[in-house]
């Protein structure tokens, strides 16, 4: 079995190309599978998501009002100190909870509707739009401001003469922050990333093998097999 890898941000539309000219046959056609299959990524993501973003809006929630309680009422000055180091951190990670949604519950939608349209190749861009959407919200970047946050709140904490204190506050912050990253939806990443069997026609040449998309977060790409 040869495998051929493409990759690089330029081949997203030969990627698009790949995917609808590998499924050609099954999208004349698509069969009850295939919408099992669909929704099954869809309804799943959309799933996880609410839970997803109800838990951590949830731990943020009483984080911040546990925080803001120390913060006049725990009896050392430290503690109060800390907790109102807290009460800033906990109100930005709410605050962020509550305006960057996760992509699924619309994603769910849109499929929807195209499903009652009969539109495969419409959901099949869909779902890889939603893999990257996934995998970018697993990127370096998703990690920058958590890292300005707790880097500012363990710095405040140094500063106060508690160098020690201020490192667990960083590391434990960054330890949260990975956790909610590492826990968030990605039904539509590995489903796209699994190869899958097709067939690929070009011309009066037929070839059988196996594709896959393969996202990550740097990079969009397409794999044949063979």
């Amino acid at each position: 079995m040869r495998c051929i890898r493409l990759s690089r941000s330029a081949l997203v539309a030969f990627a698009l190309a790949l995917f609808a000219l590998s499924t050609q046959a099954q999208a004349q056609a698509p069969t009850s599978t295939d919408w099992a299959a669909y929704d099954d990524v869809f309804e799943r993501g959309a799933n996880h998501a609410a839970l997803w973003g109800a838990g951590w809006t949830g731990i943020y929630a009483a984080s911040f009002a546990l925080n803001a309680y120390q913060s006049s009422e725990a009896s050392n000055r430290d503690d109060r100190f800390d907790a109102r180091v807290g009460v800033v951190k906990s109100a930005l990670a709410l605050g962020g909870m509550l305006i960057d949604r996760q992509p699924h519950q619309a994603a769910l939608v849109e499929y929807e509707r195209l499903k009652a349209r009969g539109e495969l190749s419409g959901v099949q861009a869909l779902g890889l739009e939603l893999a990257q959407a996934e995998q970018e919200r697993r990127g370096l970047e998703t990690r920058i401001s958590s890292l300005v946050v707790n880097s500012l709140a363990g710095a405040v904490i140094a500063a106060d003469g508690r160098a020690r204190d201020g490192a667990v506050n960083f590391a434990t912050g960054m330890l949260v922050s990975e956790l909610q990253i590492w826990t968030q939806p990605n039904q539509a990443s590995s489903a796209i990333n699994r190869f899958q069997p097709a067939r690929l026609s070009v011309g009066p040449v037929t070839l059988h093998g196996e594709y896959a998309l393969l996202v990550s977060p740097q990079q969009i790409g397409a794999a044949w097999r063979y």
